[in-house]
């Protein structure tokens, strides 16, 4: 048989097979088509190919073949949207959070992009036995008050600090949702909005969703510069500033001493909020004492806290915290009403549950051991694989560390590389307000699956750097 038939035979069979799965779903290996059809490399490579221009499957280097999005057939019943395009108003952008890499990765992709924990460090058994027992209380599916059950206000407002009171505590559903309604609550559409440069993607992305306009302030190894940031005040008249005091995303740094004090001064000067993202309280890393919150020592409304449970717990316990005072709790309470009411009180119930047992505390000291010696493994291991990419601060508390490239490699490029080899990292541009002043990467370390595969991890990165 004739390489074009073999192929042609070949392609009606994998055709009858994608009718049988459905998108996404990964084909057999070449190797293993090879296998079983009897047929060369050459006939597995064109087969592919003829189905992967019509269509039909998506390959990815390094990774497979799968099954590609359905697409509708071209006709008069065929659905026309169109229109939306004129309709929908042009912010599209404004939701870019980039291009993470899609949940879950394909099998074999070490996990270094990661921004949470791996499913063997979740805390699976205490969140099973918290919403079991949540889920057997007689009020449990009864609506909740819309500032969130009394009793787990008060547990946020213990954590925060001895100045905050249970009344100042909004229950919100996740960190990401409580920004969303911050920038909405706090400023006007068009207003600069002051953010700490680098910074996290996901607040960039709300920021501009509420449509207003991020406005870089540089920052050192300490932390955020307060005399940049009395500037970037006066010349910009912004009203907001954003920020991460501890274990800053994606940096690490924590906000020094001093500084503390001098920023929120600052944005009280100006007339500002200051919102302080405490998304890393509980993943110190044993090094000492974390700092307190900036809003433990502020009395006056000028700092709007936001924590969040997502990170030392599960992505899908979708609890968080906003802390405020003055008008503007009045203003979120308002909001809260018009965009959900409340949030689900099962969850809620479940969270107060596991953070009042035993069991929470023993997480996180056995978290912070384990993020201690993971960020280690991962440094070393850098220091071994790519002794020429810089790790900008040793870190003592987070997920991640923030590496800069020698100038000879490109951030975007190496990050796709890095993919083709099979490690999953995070380019750096996402993290800039404005353009990036450097070749950076973000790589995590409680993602992976274990030590060797950041070990792994490591190791491909070498090869990727060795490229150049």
């Amino acid at each position: 048989m004739s390489d074009s038939s073999s192929t042609a035979a070949l392609v009606t069979i994998l055709r009858e097979e994608l009718a049988r799965l459905v998108p996404g779903d990964r084909l057999p290996s070449s190797r293993e088509l090879i296998t079983r059809h009897g047929v060369s490399p050459v006939t597995v490579s064109r087969a592919i190919a003829q189905l992967a221009a019509e269509g039909a499957v998506v390959t990815r280097p390094g990774s497979g073949t799968y099954v590609a999005p359905r697409r509708s057939r071209p006709g008069a019943d065929a659905p026309d949207t169109s229109w939306q395009a004129v309709a929908l108003p042009g912010r599209d952008a404004a939701l870019d959070l980039g291009e993470p890499p899609a949940r879950p990765l394909p099998e074999g992709i070490v996990d270094l992009a990661g921004g949470y924990l791996h499913p063997d460090l979740q805390p699976a058994r205490l969140l099973g036995a918290a919403l079991a027992r949540a889920a057997r209380r007689p009020d449990a599916w009864d609506r909740a008050p819309a500032a969130g059950l009394s009793p787990l206000r008060a547990v946020f407002a213990r954590q925060a600090g001895a100045s905050v009171e249970p009344d100042d505590v909004l229950v919100t559903g996740g960190g990401q949702g409580a920004l969303s309604m911050l920038f909405r609550a706090l400023t006007t559409p068009g207003s600069p909005v002051l953010f700490e440069s680098p910074t996290y993607p996901g607040a960039l992305a709300a920021a501009r969703a509420a449509g207003l306009r991020p406005v870089p302030v540089p920052m050192d190894g300490d932390g955020l510069r307060p005399e940049l940031l009395a500037d970037a005040f006066a010349m910009t008249g912004a009203r907001v500033l954003y920020c991460q005091p501890t274990f800053h995303n994606p940096t690490g740094v924590v906000l020094a001493p001093e500084r503390r004090r001098q920023i929120v001064d600052v944005a009280r000067a100006a007339g500002a909020f200051l919102i302080e993202d405490d998304f890393a309280r509980h993943l110190g890393h044993g090094f000492g004492p974390v700092p307190r919150p900036l809003v433990a020592d502020d009395r006056d409304g000028t700092v709007v806290h936001v924590t969040s449970l997502t990170k030392p717990a599960s992505p899908s316990l979708r609890i968080g915290a906003v802390i405020a005072r003055g008008p503007v709790t009045r203003r979120l309470r308002g909001m809260r009403r018009v965009d959900d009411f409340f949030v689900s009180r099962p969850l809620q119930e479940a969270a107060l549950e596991l953070l009042s047992g035993p069991g929470w505390d023993r997480h996180v000291r056995a978290l912070t051991t384990t993020l201690r010696d993971r960020a280690a493994v991962l440094t070393d291991a850098l220091a071994r694989d790519c002794a020429d990419w810089l790790v900008e601060q040793q870190v003592s508390g987070g997920l991640h560390l923030w590496l800069r490239l020698p100038d000879r490699l490109d951030p975007t490029a190496t990050v796709d590389a890095a993919r083709e080899r099979g490690v999953a990292i995070d380019p750096g541009h996402r993290y800039f307000p404005a353009e990036p002043d450097g070749p950076y990467v973000r790589v995590g370390f409680a993602a992976a699956a274990s030590a060797e595969e950041l070990r792994e991890g490591a190791k491909r990165l070498g090869e990727v750097g060795g490229l150049s």
